[in-house]
């Protein structure tokens, strides 16, 4: 784009060609010789599934917030999901990171992000996820029924 000397609003041609609307202010019109010059050293559009969007998004976002815990930069998945929910506008159905990761289950991750290892260091898979996916073990453990007075009880007979 330097080299043909698009600079933009400066002189009229950049990605888009500038034109004067009707009250005097530029406005943007397709360039039909951009896609040209960019065809010469950009590789063409690739198209890609929403999977495939959604994937390449949540993979290194994943893997720096499991980077995180490991590196006790959050105390717990629950801290890491409520900064992501309340801090970033991560989805809140989807609990954050951690509860994502464990509702596609560690060993599914570390097989989808395999697939994509090959764009590079952010889709590499920490040590301790990889250990995890071995055993697919959640990051949330399983809610344990709570014990009242009366359950307590109750055990307490049966055992006796």
């Amino acid at each position: 784009m330097f080299d043909a000397q698009r600079f933009g609003q400066k002189n009229g041609v950049g990605f888009y060609r500038y034109e004067q609307d009707s009250k005097g202010k530029p406005r943007k019109v397709q360039d039909e010789q951009t896609a040209a010059l960019l065809a010469e050293v950009a590789p063409s559009n690739a198209q890609f599934s929403d999977e495939e969007i959604i994937a390449r998004m949540m993979i290194p976002m994943i893997n720096e917030v499991v980077r995180c815990f490991e590196e006790k930069i959050v105390s717990s998945p629950a801290e890491a999901d409520m900064a992501l929910v309340y801090g970033i506008g991560f989805p809140p159905f989807h609990g954050g990171a951690f509860r994502y990761l464990d509702t596609i289950g560690t060993t599914q991750y570390v097989e989808m992000a395999q697939r994509y290892q090959h764009l590079g260091e952010l889709y590499q898979v920490p040590a301790g996820l990889r250990a995890k996916a071995e055993t697919n073990a959640a990051y949330y453990p399983a809610a344990a029924p709570i014990e009242t007075d009366a359950t307590m009880a109750s055990s307490a007979t049966q055992q006796a």
